[in-house]
């Protein structure tokens, strides 16, 4: 994962009290914590009356914090189809539990929020995995670890501990991903879909010959390498699928002073093949004139109402100066994008 490098924040990561994982040794099963929840009264700094930006339209956004020392680093988050339930990992080789709780349509805080270890393929805690995405088929899920670019598979239950990992085996080009700049996203494709019963795998700035993306598509009956087109210096950091057949691309990308700025682009999975250079619209695009920290969760969900929801999680790395954030906006043109 990419790290902002600004040198104050290397400074004040430096002295923190303790770290994250200091504290780590400590968790060895499922463990109930207290997450706090601050609303944002806006998205845009300037003008919190604004509402729309490209195509979202902000509902509303909480910051998030809690006591226990494990909390943060999230770096992947899938939400249930009931729109509040949620299963989430940190890059420190940590599940995170809970329900999203909501006041008139817009997040207001986290309740029955549980941590507990993931577990390797031998059941230890994974606390030294950089686990970094997560897709889901059902009860099944499927596990980015970057720093050693595997994918490994857990059974997941709501009410019950989860599984300890099984090794999937995956295309030889994802092993050969550059260290810290590897197996970043990662998605499920459902099963009436372009590539249905897929896995598709984006690098976080693994790059091929003429500098784009590379990202992996994971099947029974297809499996190869593409590559997404690179722009603007933005890399992925999440993606999401659109019952539509289109994925969602959460990027973002850092100033020298460690500013960050954060997009979505879509792109239909009809023109995901082996071989093939994708590119798609970007639909919305922020910078830190906006509520935004750095962004490394996308998911998407229907609410009550029939609208489409589209959730944006962002990763702290522990640090004393940035924020857990959990925003979520309305897609616009529900209509013809998730039919």
């Amino acid at each position: 994962m990419i790290r902002a490098i600004s040198i104050v924040v290397l400074l004040l990561v430096a002295i923190a009290p303790e770290s994250a994982g200091e504290s780590l040794k400590d968790l060895s099963g499922p463990t109930p914590i207290t997450i706090s929840a601050q609303a944002l009264d806006g998205f845009d700094r300037a003008d919190r009356s604004r509402r729309q930006f490209g195509e979202l339209r902000f509902r509303g956004g909480i910051v998030l914090s809690s006591s226990h020392k494990a909390f943060g680093g999230l770096s992947g988050f899938r939400i249930q189809e009931d729109g509040s339930t949620f299963i989430a990992l940190s890059d420190r080789g940590v599940w995170l539990r809970g329900r999203i709780v909501y006041q008139l349509g817009r997040p207001s805080g986290i309740t029955d929020a549980v941590i507990e270890p993931v577990l390797t393929t031998g059941g230890r805690p994974a606390f030294k995995w950089d686990t970094e995405s997560i897709a889901q088929d059902g009860k099944k899920l499927y596990v980015g670890v970057e720093d050693i670019d595997s994918i490994m598979i857990y059974e997941y239950n709501a009410d019950v501990p989860l599984s300890r990992a099984r090794k999937m085996t995956i295309p030889k080009g994802l092993i050969a991903l550059p260290k810290n700049r590897g197996l970043e996203a990662l998605v499920f494709v459902p099963g009436n879909l372009p590539h249905g019963g897929s896995l598709i795998a984006f690098s976080e700035r693994g790059l091929d010959n003429a500098g784009n993306l590379k990202a992996f598509l994971i099947g029974d009956s297809v499996t190869g390498e593409f590559s997404v087109k690179r722009s603007d210096d933005y890399d992925i950091s999440d993606a999401a699928i659109l019952r539509s057949g289109e994925v969602l691309i959460l990027e973002r990308r850092f100033t020298l002073t460690g500013l960050a700025s954060t997009r979505i682009r879509r792109i239909g999975l009809e023109r995901i093949r082996p071989g093939a250079v994708v590119d798609g619209p970007v639909i919305f695009e922020a910078d830190m004139r906006c509520q935004i920290d750095n962004m490394e969760c996308i998911d998407v969900h229907r609410s009550a109402s029939g609208e489409l929801i589209v959730t944006l999680v962002s990763d702290d790395n522990y640090s004393v100066i940035q924020r857990t954030l959990l925003l979520q906006f309305t897609l616009a043109a529900t209509d013809s994008l998730d039919k």
